[in-house]
């Protein structure tokens, strides 16, 4: 089945480093969400433009961005690249504020899989980001920086997911910010299973909300 590109999204193109994203401004939004998808995964990802969807209607703005480029998606080492997929969502940060109708909002990532670690790093290196979730992510991918994050973090893993769960949970440990782990009953690692999606939408909307616009680190 073809991807359809919601109605509220425009597709732009970041330069550089030249890659792809679905941009979604709602009226009056009050923060932005930049998401960092995991590997074999883009702006195509229906689970990520469902969560997107949400956060929209919720007036949270969002970008889906393609971290690597079509010929850069042929090295699989790239996917496990976090200092690369770090830079791209540094890139893609950087391009937004200079985006006038998305320019003036503060930003936050929403990291999958290999997409958390960059989230993470993109964090650390980028020290004004207002949040972050991670959805069945590898946190434990950006394990050197994670003591000096000051984005306020949360985990979201499904309990059916036990490998990932153990690397959470060592991520939660060295992170020193504010943070919160939340295991979904039930939930394997791509949230397939019924309600476990919804789940995930309600914490990380929450999250969001609660946090962009606030100074990060701020309890």
């Amino acid at each position: 089945m073809a991807f359809s590109t919601p109605d509220d999204v425009q597709s732009v193109r970041i330069e550089p480093p030249g890659i792809e994203a679905f941009l979604g401004v709602p009226s009056g939004a009050s923060g932005l969400v930049i998401f960092a998808h995991g590997s074999g995964s883009g702006r195509f990802s229906p689970r990520n433009n469902r969560v997107a969807a949400a956060l929209r209607e919720a007036g949270l703005a969002t970008l889906l961005v393609d971290l690597l480029r079509p010929d850069e998606e042929q090295d699989r080492r790239n996917v496990f690249d976090i200092d690369l997929l770090a830079d791209r969502l540094v890139a893609a940060k950087r391009w937004v504020s200079e985006v006038s109708e998305a320019s003036h909002l503060p930003v936050g990532y929403f990291g999958a899989s290999t997409g958390a670690g960059a989230a993470l790093q993109a964090a650390y290196a980028e020290p004004d980001v207002g949040a972050v979730v991670s959805r069945g992510g590898r946190p434990d991918l950006a394990m050197q920086v994670l003591p000096e994050v000051r984005a306020p973090t949360l985990l979201l893993v499904g309990s059916l997911d036990g490998p990932v769960i153990d690397m959470n949970e060592r991520a939660f440990d060295a992170l020193a910010c504010e943070k919160r782990l939340i295991i979904i009953d039930g939930a394997g690692h791509l949230f397939e299973e019924p309600g476990t999606m919804d789940q995930v939408i309600r914490h990380a909307t929450d999250w969001f909300l609660i946090h962009l616009g606030s100074t990060p680190g701020r309890t």
